[in-house]
């Protein structure tokens, strides 16, 4: 049983109450010459406060932009208590920022759309900070036989996501992070390809069969099959266009032959 001053004791109290007013200052503090430790604690929490409200802000510009700053906080301050920073790397923060955004019950009654636009986001911030690789250049493809082809297997880019939502934010998420103003998105599914090509983050709109084609190849689905899996989502797809739109966009980093 550790002791009440083991500091491996104490850290899930001090960090919970940083971020956590409710919770008051841990009693174990102690300050110099007996001072005053409330006053001093919430020096430093503000502090704490302050830079992962504006972390959180630098991860979701989008989402700051549209719910304003003074309300962006206030929901912000509400995810740290209850989602304290589990990294030093406050890029990591806030992953389920979207899905917390989904419970909240406000931003459910008003912005209904604001956690599929935080999810967006997420992908975004995640796919620039993905590992470097190269896209695979279509022209590889004209190697490949006709014998092989049904059997291609295509490999990620470390860069490239799919985020399905019912949600159409697409339209909003680019004017947002210009600081404009967009459409309000509407209760239409929408699936959006993020892609970094040439170390530029892309995000383009996908249609339900280029989506499932998509999502399909990047699991490593064999071609044949994964054009079987979009037709069944849309059966006039384009699948030739389909294909070069994923490869232009730099969706995928190689591929393997049967």
């Amino acid at each position: 049983m550790p002791s009440p001053v083991d500091p491996f004791w104490q850290t899930g109290t001090f960090a919970g109450a940083l971020t956590d007013p409710d919770l008051g200052e841990p009693g174990y503090l102690a300050a110099h010459h007996g001072g005053r430790t409330a006053q001093r604690f919430n020096v430093y929490r503000n502090n704490v406060v302050h830079s992962l409200v504006e972390a959180l802000g630098q991860v979701y510009p989008a989402v700051r932009h549209v719910t304003g700053g003074e309300r962006f906080a206030h929901v912000a301050r509400l995810y740290m208590a209850a989602h304290p920073p589990r990294s030093s790397l406050l890029f990591q923060y806030g992953e389920g920022f979207g899905d917390f955004l989904d419970r909240f019950a406000p931003a459910r009654e008003q912005m209904p759309w604001l956690g599929a636009l935080a999810r967006l986001e997420r992908a975004w911030l995640d796919a620039w900070h993905a590992a470097d690789a190269s896209a695979l250049d279509a022209a590889l493809l004209a190697a490949v036989s006709a014998d092989d082809l049904p059997g291609l297997r295509f490999i990620a880019h470390p860069a490239t996501r799919i985020v399905p939502g019912e949600w159409a934010v697409a339209d909003l998420f680019r004017q947002a992070r210009q600081d404009s103003e967009g459409p309000l998105p509407q209760p239409v599914p929408e699936s959006v390809l993020v892609t970094r090509p040439d170390l530029t983050v892309m995000t383009a709109t996908l249609l339900p069969g280029e989506a499932a084609l998509a999502a399909a190849l990047l699991e490593g689905v064999p071609l044949e099959d994964a054009a079987e899996t979009g037709f069944s989502a849309d059966p006039g797809f384009d699948f030739s266009q389909a294909l070069a739109r994923l490869l232009a966009a730099g969706a995928f980093s190689g591929h393997t032959r049967p």
